[in-house]
């Protein structure tokens, strides 16, 4: 690898009403890291995308991928759209033979994720997906921690993602409303919440799961159109690990008073608990109890600290997280950032839970 990766990304625009999560996340991760350098900006517009270059200091700006991904000067591609519109820029990045980072959910569906992994694997590129929640130092701690026997043999765990509803969105959130699209409260804070609680734990062996829509219409903010939603809001499900542990699971998009991620392990000699208000952006709080003894707070040492000591809390925290652990993949061939592969873990039991509320019964995963 190079002394700095340079990046280009599509998806992180300047805009009057506020930027995203391309802007607001990853281009201050990437800025801050030694590893990288933010090179191109790619935009759909010609002049968003040179605003957005300046903005963001990177020297070059596109608002064609094609361009961006086969330019010589880019060595990794970010995609950071609207999940409908990832496969085919991910797929723009493949055939280029970039490597690339893709936000969570890698794909509107199982398949598209499935054939965009694939896709990768056959071209032997390196891949980055944005479940950063297993990036936290936090969840990072709990995962050895529970490794090394610290409360011992895992006997069950509750995992609550309550989050709040926003029933009037503008264009740049109301899509999320059609299910089709594959982004919301079961697939992002939820997949993020559920892969946090398997990279500690492990991957589910079986799942049983009611899937529902519980606020079926928001209204549009700048029409004051009423917009019906059939996106799931509502899971409710039960499952079991491969380790044998008992696992019970709610994500709940609610009118107010949302009360975050609360992930409770209880293990045959002590107990963890994980709290946060999103547990992708973290920060998390770890408490840890042997025995009979009182819950104590318990903190990550700096070990698990991979950013930079200078860079603010916020939402660029574990987006850097992740991308330093990405480094090492592209230093060494492998390493601890997740890929595509388990995008698709996370993708497959997401998709099992819909089955099993469709089919009404359970359902076992390989």
């Amino acid at each position: 690898m190079a002394d700095k990766v340079r990046v280009g990304i599509v998806g992180a625009t300047v805009t009057p009403g506020g930027s995203g999560w391309g802007a607001n996340a990853h281009v201050p991760a990437l800025q801050a890291l030694p590893d990288y350098e933010l090179r191109a900006v790619c935009t759909a517009h010609e002049d968003t995308a040179k605003a957005s270059a300046e903005k963001f200091g990177a020297p070059l700006a596109f608002h064609d991928m094609k361009e961006m991904v086969s330019h010589p000067d880019v060595d990794a591609i970010a995609v950071v759209v609207r999940v409908p519109w990832h496969k085919e820029l991910v797929m723009a990045a493949i055939d280029a033979g970039k490597p690339v980072c893709c936000e969570w959910p890698l794909g509107a569906d199982l398949a598209d994720a499935t054939a965009m992994a694939d896709a990768a694997k056959k071209a032997g590129v390196a891949t980055l997906v944005g479940l950063q929640a297993r990036s936290d130092p936090a969840v990072m701690y709990a995962r050895d921690l529970v490794a090394n026997g610290e409360i011992g043999e895992i006997v069950t765990a509750n995992l609550s993602v309550i989050v709040n509803a926003i029933p009037v969105r503008g264009d740049g959130r109301i899509w999320q409303g059609i299910r089709k699209n594959g982004a919301n409260p079961m697939t992002i804070p939820g997949g993020h919440s559920i892969d946090a609680l398997c990279h500690i734990l492990g991957e589910f062996s079986e799942v049983s799961a009611r899937v529902t829509t519980r606020i079926e219409m928001w209204k549009h903010a700048v029409t004051g159109d009423d917009f019906p939603v059939d996106a799931p809001d509502t899971v409710t499900a039960a499952g079991v690990l491969q380790s044998g542990a008992e696992v019970a699971y709610q994500v709940a998009s609610v009118p107010q008073n949302a009360s975050g991620t609360r992930m409770e392990i209880y293990g045959r000699k002590g107990t963890l608990v994980l709290t946060s208000n999103s547990v992708n952006i973290g920060p998390s709080t770890l408490h840890m109890a042997v025995g009979e003894a009182a819950m104590a707070e318990v903190t990550p040492p700096d070990s698990y600290r991979l950013i930079p000591a200078d860079m603010a809390a916020g939402p660029g925290r574990n987006v850097g997280q992740a991308y330093a652990r990405f480094a090492e993949t592209l230093r060494n061939g492998s390493g601890p950032a997740p890929d595509f592969a388990d995008a698709i873990q996370r993708h497959a039991l997401i998709d099992a839970m819909e089955r099993s509320h469709r089919e009404g019964k359970v359902i076992k995963l390989s």
